[in-house]
């Protein structure tokens, strides 16, 4: 499910980031983000409540929250984005938390599985969520241009998106 999710945030990151270039109108790139932040949300209850995966689920809770708010902030053309980079700030310190514990790995759980597993390819795709978040972070506080934080999206979408999701769909495994 959460590999369906992926491709489904490639979505979101493409148009806001072509939004982001002057390309495209604020309401329907906050339509996509909406969808896709409702998704998002949704998959994170599945993925916690229905497959026992809260490790999973957090991750794309704070994501999905996220999204939703610059759904918002783009429907209703929001001027000061502040409380968007707000809630951006605390999912990259989030986000920088997982990638810690897919860097380490986690220790054994009830059942002998990992409760966090080790995953050096995540670790560096978290590495770039949180770079991502803190870039929105600061474009909403006007530290980080609209253009730079287009290109970090771009660019970002395969590795942090489309490899991942396509190889493990494909292939079963990580290209490291």
């Amino acid at each position: 499910m959460t590999l369906a999710i992926l491709v489904a945030i490639s979505l979101m990151w493409l148009s806001v980031a072509i939004l982001f270039l002057g390309k495209g109108e604020a309401k329907g790139t906050g339509a996509i983000t909406g969808f896709v932040g409702l998704v998002v949300v949704i998959g994170a209850f599945l993925q916690t409540a229905m497959f026992k995966d809260p490790f999973t689920g957090g991750l794309l809770f704070a994501h999905g929250l996220l999204y939703c708010t610059v759904s918002y902030a783009l429907l209703t053309g929001l001027e000061d984005l502040r409380s968007v980079g707000n809630v951006s700030l605390m999912v990259a310190i989030i986000s920088a938390i997982y990638m810690g514990l897919f860097f380490t790995g986690g220790s054994p759980g009830p059942d002998g599985k990992p409760l966090t597993p080790q995953s050096n390819y995540l670790a560096l795709a978290c590495a770039g969520y949180t770079v991502l978040t803190v870039e929105v972070w600061l474009n909403a506080y006007g530290k980080v241009s609209a253009k730079t934080l287009a290109w970090s999206l771009i660019s970002w979408v395969p590795v942090g998106l489309l490899i991942p999701a396509f190889m493990l769909m494909s292939t079963g495994k990580l290209p490291f």
